[in-house]
């Protein structure tokens, strides 16, 4: 039996789908062997109603048990519609153990039901009537797929195109062919239709707010109904499992998020945490944070408490704290379970030669369970020497991984158990049976660990416990940045970064100190979704939300980066003024504060040029400007300067009122207080860095850092907490920053303001 485009052609497929079909190699094998057995029961003579179903039953069908069991009632038509034999596969889907229950299965899916023409002219001529006002009415822009979802309500088991057929003969029969008025009023409400939804703003195309509303799209199982999904292994003791599970968990959805602990979490790790957190929330349910803590090689404690904390900053709190580490016993046990069943081996191929995916074959494979038991208990003892030995499981990973290892010794310090043990289990090993032993209800993942799915499965299978499903989803990724904790750790070596917290990386720790909130990071990963694919998703969605967030949070107040002394010789009070400014100028119930307006004041040096074009728009020799809040116009009185340079203005203020108005408004400071301010820019200078040759650390951007170490601040900052966050009027939204002292503030910028290219 080999497949060919000829083989799927004589079924009925298109050329195209019969090409598309043999190049999938898994799809092409199934439908190959359903084609040969169904031209045996149906002696070689398939008309295409039968082949669409052939192949609807390769397509969907995964067990081969089931395709058979249904190929005799296919083959010989007691299936003859598409609504039959979905049915039919939902059956299997709701009962998917054996032996199938006959009469059972013949009652849920219609066969020995028959549905005559005269059956579908006597339900579509009721329904006519009783539509009957409404269609003369609207004659064609009535809604007639209506009528075929109430027909087929009302006749389970009719075939969908004789339905639409009777509904359409019936239909002319009553209204008469489409008239030239007809075909325009339906053109017309089409045309209203586009317009309509093309005047909506993005808003409200989009109901994505939190992440609560993406949950509510998402089509997964009910607790307990693990058989349901697709790719799901069940065995002779899986519906016996699920009662158990379901008696110990009362039906309550449990979720975890596992990240190890060797690292600090980033703006992927978001998307995780909010997917995991939000999942359990909106069901009732319950979510773990479980540390998967099995290389202590690697895993420090500042991890630990930098992931909760990050968790809890995200506005999550886990159900409980776990760690892998807390099962190693119960592992144990699993693993010597496993060499029992003969479905796992002691092997002493080095690291080298196991790596990749065409490793040698095992000469360990088949030796002896008494052999492995009692290898394996060396291992543990700490008899063999660190690289010698490894547990392997009998398994084949989706990706064609050979035998993966489950255990491997590391004569490491643990964190948690300490010395106890010298033998540690791996992830694939690992995160399945802990995920089992805790009941967790739906394994989330990101989709490069899709390839582990079929060995999830199996590993909990072979050993009779519990099998969580896993539902995997495309990653978050980001360009101009990198998240590799590998690449970040050379980051901070080669001196190009501070730490894990550096406003220029995207760790979450770096996003909070550059003074992201986490409100706005939780709606960006809402905003994004839950898909399958993996997309690289562009910054000026995420900077889009935090803007969105800081504009309604952050107080307004000045600061001058680049400061050029201001001197008024005409200032009209004999003492310095108070004025009071909004703190949200399009919210006045969010109150004032107090700023001094003095005799000197400070403005940015770019501000101002002793001559410039009609474009430039603020203060020149020749041209005055607005002074934001005060009420007054600046123009240049004369220029002090030293070997070229300005060093001072002195100017002459007038009210707004007795002026033209200018065409710009600057801000300015007055008696302020001296703060560093930090300017970040893309820390990389291509969307991938890692595709530049020579790799990543030659793509650095050398001006991603900008440090005004005298800029000046309005002093009504100056009881600030360390994250306060502030939009600095002109320039942009900042955050201060955790090396402030009470003698000098630092500021981060966490962003500019939206850029207006149409003034200068």
């Amino acid at each position: 039996m080999e497949a060919s485009t000829e083989l799927f052609r004589s079924i009925g497929l298109s050329n195209l789908k019969a090409e598309e079909t043999l190049r999938n190699k898994i799809v092409a094998a199934r439908l190959t062997a359903v084609i040969f057995e169904a031209r045996r029961l149906s002696g070689n003579k398939i008309d295409s109603n039968v082949g669409n179903f052939l192949y609807q039953l390769a397509t969907e069908l995964r067990n081969l048990s089931k395709i058979s069991y249904l190929l005799p009632y296919v083959c010989n038509k007691e299936i003859e519609n598409k609504s039959q034999l979905s049915a039919a596969m939902a059956y299997f889907v709701d009962n998917p153990t054996d032996p199938v229950d006959d009469e059972k299965f013949k009652a849920a899916c219609g066969i020995g039901i028959t549905v005559t023409p005269q059956d579908i002219k006597d339900v579509v001529t009721q329904l006519i009537n009783e539509n009957r006002r409404e269609i003369l009415s609207q004659r064609y822009k009535f809604n007639f797929s209506s009528l075929i979802f109430q027909a087929r309500t009302r006749l389970k088991w009719a075939d969908g195109k004789d339905v639409k057929s009777e509904i359409d003969a019936q239909t002319i029969s009553l209204l008469g062919p489409k008239t030239e008025e007809d075909s325009l009023s339906i053109k017309r409400a089409k045309k209203k239709k586009k317009a309509i939804e093309t005047q909506k703003s993005p808003d409200e195309t989009s109901s994505i707010g939190t992440f609560n509303d993406v949950i509510k799209t998402l089509n997964f199982h009910k607790p307990g109904k693990n058989y349901k999904t697709d790719g799901y292994v069940v065995t002779d003791k899986t519906m016996e499992i699920l009662r158990h599970h379901l008696k110990y968990t009362g039906g309550q959805v449990r979720t975890r998020f596992p990240p190890e602990p060797n690292g600090i979490l980033h703006i992927g790790h978001a998307k995780a945490i909010n997917f995991n957190f939000c999942y359990a929330k909106a069901n009732d349910g319950i979510c773990f944070l479980r540390y998967d803590d099995t290389n202590p090689e690697v895993e420090e404690e500042e991890y630990f408490i930098g992931i909760l904390d990050a968790v809890r900053w995200l506005g999550h709190e886990p159900y409980k704290v776990t760690h892998s580490s807390d099962y190693f016993k119960e592992l144990y046990h699993y693993a010597i379970d496993l060499i029992n069943r003969g479905l796992a081996y002691v092997c002493h191929q080095s690291g080298d030669d196991i790596k990749g995916y065409n490793p040698l074959p095992s000469p360990w494979r088949d030796r002896p369970i008494e052999e492995s038991l009692i290898l394996f208990e060396d291992m543990k003892n700490g008899k063999i020497a660190e690289g010698k030995a490894t547990l392997r499981m009998k398994t084949t990973l989706e990706d064609g991984k050979v035998d993966p290892v489950a255990y491997r010794i590391k004569f490491t310090h643990h964190a948690r158990s300490g010395d106890k043990w010298c033998i540690y289990p791996t992830y694939d090993y690992t995160h399945c049976l802990c995920d089992s032993l805790e009941h967790i209800t739906h394994s989330l993942c990101t989709k490069e660990f899709q390839s582990r799915r079929s060995s999830y499965y199996w590993l909990c299978n072979a050993l009779d416990v519990y099998c969580p499903v896993q539902w995997e989803y495309g990653r978050l990724n980001l360009p101009y940045t990198v998240v590799s904790k590998r690449k970040i750790v050379k980051l901070i070596k080669h001196g190009i970064v501070r730490s894990w917290d550096d406003p220029r990386l995207y760790t979450l720790s770096a996003l909070r100190r550059r003074g992201f909130p986490p409100t706005a990071i939780n709606r960006f990963c809402a905003k994004i979704g839950v898909t399958m694919a993996q997309v690289t998703i562009d910054t000026q969605l995420l900077e889009s939300c935090v803007r969105e967030e800081l504009n309604s949070v952050a107080p307004r107040t000045m600061a001058v980066l680049d400061p050029l002394k201001v001197t008024i010789t005409n200032f009209p009070e004999s003492k310095n003024m108070i004025l009071s400014v909004p703190n949200f100028p399009h919210d006045s119930r969010k109150g004032n504060h107090d700023i001094v307006f003095g005799k000197v004041i400070y403005i940015e040096r770019n501000d101002f040029r002793k001559t410039a074009g009609e474009n430039f728009h603020r203060l020149t020799k020749n041209q005055c400007v607005g002074l934001r809040h005060t009420g007054y116009v600046i123009a240049v009185q004369s220029i002090v300067e030293d070997n070229g340079n300005v060093k001072e203005l002195l100017a002459v203020v007038m009210a707004t009122s007795g002026v033209h108005k200018p065409k710009g408004f600057i801000h300015w400071v007055s008696e302020p207080v001296s703060c560093e301010v930090r300017i970040y820019e893309r820390l990389f200078k291509h969307a991938n860095p890692a595709e530049v040759p020579g790799g990543f650390l030659n793509d650095i951007n050398k001006d991603s850092l900008q440090i005004f170490s005298k800029a000046l601040i309005d002093a009504s900052v100056m009881s600030a907490r360390v994250e306060s966050r502030y939009q600095f009027e002109r320039l942009g939204y900042f955050c201060l920053d955790k090396d402030s002292t009470k003698k000098k503030l630092i500021f981060n910028r966490t962003m500019k303001l939206r850029e207006d290219t149409g003034k200068d």
